[in-house]
């Protein structure tokens, strides 16, 4: 059975995952990326180096967002928006934004961009310690669909 996500299940979905693509578009090139974000009910939040990414996001701040959580091939979710990247300098919703990310729930991680400090999961002492672009995307449009094999609903029991 396929279907669309209702907004309760859209939310679960961006709340549990923790790993989503961004795409991104300016000067005739297409970029898709996967990236570590948090998110917060309004907004997606992330860390990056400087580069192609954020090249392109300050050019074209248009971006697409998408998050699945995949079971298998035949029982899966998927959520896709759109927002307008926006980067964030500004001491006070800096420090916002690195708590979110910083209090997300996350795996087991060894991955450099996803663990914000070399300490992590532990908040260091000095915020300002935590390196890179630090950014959002203000949501605008959110859709989901669902695949469940068994056509029964599935989309509400989580395997998330």
């Amino acid at each position: 059975m396929l279907g669309q996500l209702d907004e309760n299940h859209i939310e679960k979905v961006l709340h549990k995952q923790v790993l989503g693509r961004i795409g991104c578009h300016a000067n005739g090139v297409t970029y898709i990326v996967p990236v570590c974000y948090a998110y917060d009910g309004n907004c997606i939040y992330a860390r990056s180096n400087d580069g192609l990414k954020i090249d392109l996001m300050r050019k074209n701040p248009k971006v697409c967002f998408e998050v699945e959580n995949i079971k298998d091939l035949a029982n899966w979710k998927t959520v896709i928006l759109w927002g307008d990247f926006e980067e964030i300098t500004g001491a006070e919703e800096r420090k916002a934004a690195l708590d979110i990310l910083l209090n997300r729930h996350m795996p087991i991680v060894s991955g450099e961009m996803a663990r914000l400090t070399p300490n992590w999961p532990f908040q260091p002492d000095n915020l300002n310690e935590v390196s890179g672009v630090l950014y959002k995307i203000k949501i605008e449009k959110k859709t989901g669909r669902f695949e469940n094999y068994q056509g029964i609903d599935e989309v509400s029991q989580s395997y998330l």
